[in-house]
């Protein structure tokens, strides 16, 4: 499952990779992008752990910028 999630208060395209690559080592993880430039997570996993693998990569942004917001819909 591929799923866009929009990011609010995402400072800095560092703070993105980051972000991104801390993302991408979390277990359950296809694929990984944030994006500075359009303020989104694209994040990729199998469906049966989607929800576990998202909890996961929040806590993850949490942790590299505090201030920074997963929209979640």
């Amino acid at each position: 499952m591929k799923k866009v999630f929009k990011l609010e208060d995402l400072d800095c395209a560092n703070c993105a990779a980051k972000m991104e690559a801390a993302i991408k080592k979390l277990p359950g993880v296809q694929n990984a992008t944030v994006s500075f430039m359009t303020q989104k997570l694209t994040l990729e996993a199998e469906d049966a752990q989607f929800d576990e693998v998202l909890k996961s990569a929040v806590k993850c942004i949490a942790k590299v910028e505090p201030d920074c917001r997963v929209i979640l819909k």
